[in-house]
């Protein structure tokens, strides 16, 4: 059945210079006329640490908490592709959320990735994710049997896991990561599910994107850029906000973006904005979470390692993304 919880969030408001507040309540008390959690704003989904072992470093993970706790991130995203969610343990994964939330402000939002394969087990794993302390729950798309995951049966299962989830539910398109791309008629379809209030679309196809914004207008159905790449031109379609990989290294920058979205200064968006291109392909399309880890280093949080199977770059990859970072001035 669906569940309603009790929040108290602060929102980004446009705002030239300086960064408003507005206090957002929802509790059951409003359920008549339920209103949706606001997503709007910067989110980094944040990596896992790990030590020599391969064992999740939770000291070095408060650190970087601290750090990122200064920085006007609406939230934070726990188990996305960034925190490498598919080679954690179940317990792993709920265990690095409770972490989080006991260590992350009030105010702001906690986003957990919840999805599995079976729609029984995402379920399940929504459930502890909420218990962990989670505010929503962001589920991508199953693809082990991705040539059966057509329409029919992703509608199907993201309208189970809402039916069944405590927390409000996010869809999650990572087509190059899945090999699935939610298509475009389950997305509008899915919109108008009451626990089922925004998706992160980090395909970067902004006619796909502004027109998964119209179609689902009536629907209070909020979009989020998977990437820093395109975050301007998803500001410029409706978009409400962007989860970046490269918002855990250039956090305050990101913030700054849509700061100067929000705000109508376009023209300074788009010098920030193409500064931010090269470095973010580095740390998503052409090297992923080990380019990311390395980045993070060399900004002062704590990256390190991966876990196998990922490999640590090469020379040669490291070479290529200072190169990336320091030729549009960012280091």
């Amino acid at each position: 059945m669906l569940g309603l919880r009790m929040w108290t969030r602060t929102v980004p408001l446009v705002g030239r210079g300086a960064w408003n507040r507005e206090q957002i309540h929802t509790s059951t008390a409003t359920r008549s006329q339920p209103g949706r959690l606001n997503l709007s704003g910067i989110y980094p989904p944040i990596a896992t640490p790990f030590t020599a072992k391969e064992d999740v470093d939770y000291c070095r993970l408060a650190e970087n908490l601290q750090k990122y706790a200064k920085m006007p991130f609406r939230g934070l995203v726990v188990q996305g592709s960034n925190g490498e969610y598919p080679y954690l343990t179940e317990e792993e994964r709920v265990e690095v959320v409770r972490v989080v939330r006991r260590s992350l402000q009030p105010e702001k939002l906690l986003m957990a990735g919840s999805g599995c394969e079976s729609t029984a087990a995402t379920v399940q794993l929504t459930e502890k994710m909420a218990a962990a302390g989670a505010d929503a729950a962001l589920v991508v798309t199953p693809c082990f049997y991705k040539g059966k995951m057509k329409s029919g049966a992703l509608i199907q299962h993201y309208t189970k896991v809402a039916d069944n989830s405590p927390l409000p539910v996010v869809l999650y398109s990572v087509p190059a990561n899945t090999g699935v791309d939610l298509p475009l008629e389950a997305v509008v379809q899915l919109s108008q599910h009451p626990n089922i209030i925004g998706l992160k679309d980090s395909g970067g196809d902004i006619t796909r994107i502004g027109l998964i914004v119209h179609k689902t207008k009536e629907q209070d159905f909020q979009v989020l850029a998977g990437s820093a790449g395109f975050l301007m031109a998803a500001y410029c379609v409706g978009a409400v906000g962007g989860v970046c990989a490269l918002a855990n290294v250039l956090g305050p920058e990101l913030c700054e973006l849509e700061r100067l979205c929000l705000s109508g200064s376009w023209e300074e968006a788009r010098v920030l904005q193409q500064r931010l291109i090269e470095p973010n392909a580095a740390v998503t399309r052409d090297l992923g979470v080990p380019g990311l880890k390395q980045a993070m280093e060399w900004f002062g949080f704590h990256g390190g390692t991966t876990r196998s199977p990922l490999q640590p770059l090469t020379e040669a990859e490291i070479r290529q993304l200072r190169q990336d970072f320091s030729s549009n001035g960012w280091l």
